[in-house]
Parts: C-alpha cells; structure tokens; sequence
C-alpha cells in the first residue's frame, strides 16, 4: 500500500503521543473501534519504539506507522518495530535517500513553496503541511494549489475536529492530521470510551 492510499483510509491521522507502553494497545483498539484504522505514533518519547511494535503485534485492523522521524536511522528502527509507513516533520536530502533505501511509504513535511519543489524532484507528490496553521493554514494550501496541482496534502498542525473540515474541502487535501483524538486527560484516566467516541466522529468527517 502506498502512502495515498493510507491517506485515502480515513479524513484524520491521528498523531499519538504514548508515554507508558501499556497504554499503547488498549488506546489504539479504541481508535480501531471507533473507525480509525492510520495511527501515526510519534518518536517523541523513550517509548515510542516499543509502543509501535506492541500495537503492530497486537491490534488487528491498525496500520500503524511512525512520526517525527527526523534522522536517516530512524527509517530502519521503525520498520524492525513493525510501522508501516513513516511521517516527518521536515524533509531533507539525506532522510529522503534513507527513505529510498527502506520499503516503507514516506510523508514528508512541508511549509514552503521551496519546500515543495525539493519534495517534487525527488518524486515524493503527497506531503504533509507541517505546522499548517502557522505555514498559513487554508491559504497556503489554496496558494500552493495553483503552482503545483498534481501534489496531495495531509495538513497537520493546530488543526481540530471543528476546523478540519474547511481544511478537508481543499482540492489538494486528501485528510489531515490531528492530536485531538488522543487528548491527554483522556490517555491518563485511560478513558478509552472516550477516545472511540472523538475516533467515531473524526471517521465520519466531511468537507463543509
């Protein structure tokens, strides 16, 4: 599967942040239960790589990959813990020859025309808008439409469920990506109703 068409699975990616390894299971089979099958966990805790492997081995239906990947060896660590795709916040010339060297679908960040340009010549047209809201938000995505039609994004950043739809309605959207659906308070209290509940209306999203 490549990366437009994990993209194309749901209208959110949520972007996890796991603290305790044993929250790692039970919070992504409540994302599962609630229609969120692309769970993008962060290697921004020690964690993380333990995490990623516990919900490859043990939550049917996820497709789990991982984020913030920012050095070329984190490709590597990532795909032997069992993430199916990768996400990074940046793109530069020596993650995207790493990226090349491990079959695992990439989504690199963007937040600039330049940006863009260097995604495009190495053969990379979906990205993700990185952090949208300060990047511009609607009009940098309706700005860039015009330059650089055939390139899909997944806007993430400051976005909510009450503010992704507008981002959904852009011809260049294919879904964004959100922390919303895992808040914090809920992931302490292991709340996990709640968090199916916030995994429930972000499937069923729409453009305004």
């Amino acid at each position: 599967m490549n990366i437009l068409e994990l993209m194309r699975l749901g209208p959110v990616i949520p972007v996890i942040v796991i603290d305790k390894v044993d929250d790692a299971v039970p919070l992504s089979r409540a994302l599962v239960a609630g229609g969120v099958r692309v769970l993008e966990l962060t290697l921004r805790t020690p964690v993380a790589l333990e995490a990623i492997r516990a919900i490859a081995r043990d939550v049917d239906g996820a497709i789990v990959g991982v984020g913030t990947i920012t050095r070329p060896a984190e490709f590597e660590r990532a795909a032997a813990a069992g993430a199916r795709f990768a996400v990074s916040p940046g793109i530069t010339d020596e993650l995207a020859a790493a990226a090349r060297d491990v079959p695992m679908p990439w989504l690199p960040g963007v937040m600039t025309p330049s940006d863009v340009m260097r995604a495009a010549s190495g053969g990379l047209a979906q990205l993700k808008l990185f952090p949208a809201q300060q990047a511009g938000g609607i009009g940098m995505l309706k700005a860039l439409g015009g330059p650089f039609p055939d390139v899909r994004f997944c806007p993430t950043g400051g976005i909510t469920g009450a503010t992704a739809p507008e981002f959904l309605a852009q011809p260049n959207v294919v879904c964004v990506g959100g922390s919303w659906l895992t808040p914090s308070d809920a992931v302490a209290a292991r709340d996990w109703a709640r968090v199916t509940t916030l995994a429930r209306a972000a499937s069923q999203l729409r453009p305004a």
